[in-house]
């Protein structure tokens, strides 16, 4: 079995990899989140895990267009809670730091501890993990990074500082894909997209089908259709078995007044204690 991801060891996505699957996974790190999805649709043998929402900052829409893209099912998913740590090589002493390097997002995130630093300059790296590897290869005393705790260990690099992200309750959503959709057990979420007609009250009507059943919605995220301006997908999260009543009622209304609808997977919520049957 094979575990793609994007980033490069060290990176988040493999925590997350590690965590959803188990620690004997072969893990396949991929520059790209278009890389991860094509690598998981391609080989039967292969999975996927990518990031889809993070408690700060909010969802990343690439993922959530990729989904459309691409013919693969959410079989599960991971919440990991987001330490970020400031690191250099051994012997360097934070007063010495001129410039760290960190993922746009991690950035954003340590707002507020980069804001007590004088006369520092802070750049931007395509991964957390990347910017702690930059450290350890360029081997210089006044540079560097934050990224995660393995990050650290992977690269041979010291913490000069612990939790320096804003906020402590930084938590990120990441989704396993697969090939083939799992049957789970137990207190199921459903991932659905669907689009509406152009006509008044389309969206009040969709979003009735569940309401009218008593179905609870966990999360709704519009975006844009490509190719047509000022129209739009719809992904939603909902309690419920796509093949078992009240949601299979509800799923067939859908489908009587939108123009689209794919069910994108059904799984049990990480924090549910049975979720790793969802693999079997």
């Amino acid at each position: 079995m094979t575990i793609a991801y994007q980033g490069e060891p060290g990176a988040f996505s493999e925590q997350a990899a590690r965590t959803f699957f188990n620690t004997h996974a072969i893990l396949k790190p991929l520059p790209a989140f278009s890389d991860v999805f094509a690598d998981a649709e391609r080989h039967p043998s292969s999975f996927g895990i990518v990031p889809i929402e993070n408690s700060l900052f909010g969802s990343i829409h690439q993922v959530y267009d990729l989904l459309l893209k691409h013919k693969l099912f959410i079989i599960g998913e991971v919440k990991l809670r987001i330490e970020l740590h400031l690191m250099a090589l051994p012997k360097t002493k934070q007063k010495n730091v001129h410039t760290i390097y960190s993922q746009l997002q991690a950035i954003g995130q340590c707002d507020n501890f980069l804001s007590t630093l004088k006369n520092i300059k802070v750049e931007a790296v395509h991964d957390t993990a990347a910017a702690a590897r930059f450290i350890q290869e360029r081997k210089r005393n006044d540079t560097a990074a934050i990224a995660s705790e393995q990050a650290a260990q992977v690269h041979g690099l010291h913490i000069l500082k612990r939790n320096v992200e804003s906020n402590h309750r930084n938590f990120t959503r990441f989704i396993a894909l697969s090939r083939k959709p799992v049957r789970p057990v137990g207190k199921v979420k459903t991932s659905l997209v669907f689009a509406v007609k152009d006509i008044p009250g389309a969206l009040f009507k969709a979003l009735a089908v569940f309401a009218l059943r008593d179905i609870n919605l966990l999360k709704v995220e519009s975006r844009p259709i490509i190719g047509k301006p000022w129209e739009y997908l719809f992904y939603l999260d909902v309690e419920g078995m796509p093949y078992c009543d009240p949601l299979r009622q509800a799923l067939n209304h859908l489908k009587e007044v939108c123009t689209f609808v794919r069910v994108l997977g059904s799984y049990l919520p990480f924090d549910d204690s049975a979720h790793t049957r969802q693999r079997k």
